[in-house]
């Protein structure tokens, strides 16, 4: 196993690195978050027009056929700013939804235009507030003559405010789940940002929606099968994105640690200082190298469902305790939302529990690794 970079690779780092540098710079991304401002639509279409916007999706839908891997360095760099945006949620997420669970004709309509940035499609799958998975799925459609009626509130919807239209996940009147795209503007549906420490989150509401049957993605009732399906390729962007974050929270503080003077000498020598850096160091190289094991196996036609899992546990952990540790070294000034650290720090928040917590993972790792009896057919008491 190979995880160096090749010379493209190196290459799309340096791209996205001076795009970070030339567009959202510390301080102006800093005042993004002090503003909960998410979403920067002319930002979003200069990172379309780099190719960022479906990395992964194939040529002839208009993506770039990239690697994961590939896809993997860009969004660790963009993670450094933290860069703020759909860019993951519909550039990476619903296009791969749309790739495993829509028609041909729906992939040929969508996926260009999400590729392009003329369409921003977001998932809104969990009803719940803490729970994920099938459970977690609330909604409920009801057939009519020409489709199927909608009734339900998605509840931290990230990036929900951005969307032009949602994939939403809904239960039939049978129980399955299924999947279907919805205007934003249709009637009956509201979208309200939500507020606190987090940032990019919304509350989305269907009050009997009319959903057309060219609409539905996934009418067999295979709806989560399907989202699935697309975390085993998404899940390891987002995790790529986390482990810039800690990189950019690791040199930061380090930094810190040789600049701040306190009783005439810098605090990098204090110990307790240095448990700290260590702690980030130990959480950083423990989502990297998952990280980009998981972006390996795929790349290499390896099984990586149970990788995909645990880099996503610890990941997000990784990123919370980064932004946990390094508060401890930056003290009050760190707490200031003008300082670079609290836009990390929301972002950990928020991206903590989102598509699943580091538990619900944990437990999906061991799933994959030791399937249940009853996943492989056989009853539980055989």
């Amino acid at each position: 196993m190979d995880l160096k970079l090749n010379d493209d690779q190196n290459m799309m780092k340096k791209v996205a690195a001076d795009f970070l540098k030339a567009e959202a710079p510390p301080y102006v991304i800093t005042e993004w978050y002090q503003k909960k401002i998410a979403f920067i639509p002319e930002l979003y279409k200069k990172a379309a027009g780099l190719g960022w916007l479906g990395m992964m999706v194939p040529d002839e839908y208009g993506g770039g056929g990239s690697s994961s891997t590939d896809c993997g360095v860009v969004f660790e760099e963009l993670g450094r700013g933290p860069l703020p945006g759909p860019l993951f949620s519909s550039g990476v997420f619903a296009a791969e939804i749309i790739l495993q669970g829509g028609s041909e004709s729906q992939k040929k309509i969508w996926l260009p235009k999400m590729c392009d940035g003329s369409a921003i499609v977001i998932p809104a799958l969990s009803d719940d507030q803490i729970q994920w998975g099938p459970r977690s799925v609330q909604s409920r459609v009801v057939k009519t003559a020409n489709g199927f009626t909608l009734n339900g509130t998605k509840r931290y919807v990230q990036d929900g405010d951005a969307a032009g239209h949602f994939i939403c996940a809904a239960r039939s009147e049978n129980g399955a789940v299924i999947l279907a795209l919805v205007d934003r503007n249709a009637p009956g549906v509201s979208v309200k940002p939500t507020f606190g420490f987090m940032i990019g989150a919304a509350e989305v509401s269907f009050n009997n929606v009319a959903i057309g049957a060219d609409a539905v993605l996934s009418a067999g009732g295979e709806g989560w099968r399907v989202i699935e399906g697309a975390l085993l390729k998404a899940l390891p962007i987002l995790c790529a994105y986390k482990v810039g974050a800690c990189q950019e929270i690791f040199e930061m503080t380090n930094d810190y640690t040789r600049t701040r003077v306190v009783f005439g000498q810098p605090i990098g020598r204090f110990q307790r200082v240095q448990d700290h850096c260590v702690d980030i160091s130990i959480h950083l190289d423990g989502a990297r190298w998952t990280t980009y094991e998981t972006l390996w196996k795929i790349d290499s036609g390896i099984d990586a469902s149970a990788s995909v899992h645990q880099a996503k546990a610890v990941a997000s952990e990784a990123y919370y305790q980064s932004c946990n540790f390094s508060h401890m070294v930056f003290a009050g000034p760190g707490t200031d939302y003008k300082h670079p650290l609290m836009a990390h720090s929301v972002l950990a928040h928020s991206l903590y529990q989102y598509l699943g917590t580091p538990l619900y993972h944990k437990r999906a790792m061991v799933d994959a690794m030791y399937p249940r009896k009853s996943a492989l057919g056989v009853s539980p008491k055989g």
